[in-house]
């Protein structure tokens, strides 16, 4: 079976260009007491944005001779839990893109109530580690609507 048989698998783009992708709470997302644990959002988030870049036409495997995206800062507030066996939505979208950083708001949703929200700043990296500007392929893609 290939990823053409499941086309929302990495979630979708919507017409604004922010993306959301859908994630079930599991037992191992969770603490003892069928809480979500705080690094789950982290994986989730970091899903997030990996889906947005591919549905994007971005490939990690293309883009890795040019650099990578590391996160750079995260401000993160927990306003309310995800329990066990919930569905909830993550939202990612452009804030801002600079000459070699992207700001993102990532949110994960249940049934219309937030319950996390991230302000991320991810910079773009060569492959020696250091900062650089964005190509410009990327740049277009992160400020087109």
């Amino acid at each position: 079976m290939s990823e053409a048989d499941w086309p929302d698998i990495a979630g979708r783009i919507n017409p604004d260009g922010s993306h959301v992708g859908r994630v079930r709470v599991y037992f191992e997302d969770t603490d003892f007491s069928g809480v979500v644990y705080h690094a789950s959002y982290l994986r989730w988030f970091e899903r997030g944005r990996s889906d947005w870049l591919r549905l994007m036409g971005v490939s990690h495997a293309d883009m890795a001779s040019q650099g990578a995206f590391a996160v750079r800062s995260m401000a993160i507030e927990f306003l309310k839990p995800a329990k066990i066996d919930d569905v909830v939505s993550v939202e990612t979208r452009v804030v801002e893109v600079l000459g070699a950083s992207v700001r993102l708001r990532q949110a994960a949703i249940r049934d219309d109530v937030l319950l996390v929200e991230a302000d991320v700043r991810v910079v773009f990296v060569t492959m020696q580690g250091r900062a650089a500007r964005l190509p410009a392929h990327l740049r277009a893609k992160f400020t087109q609507k």
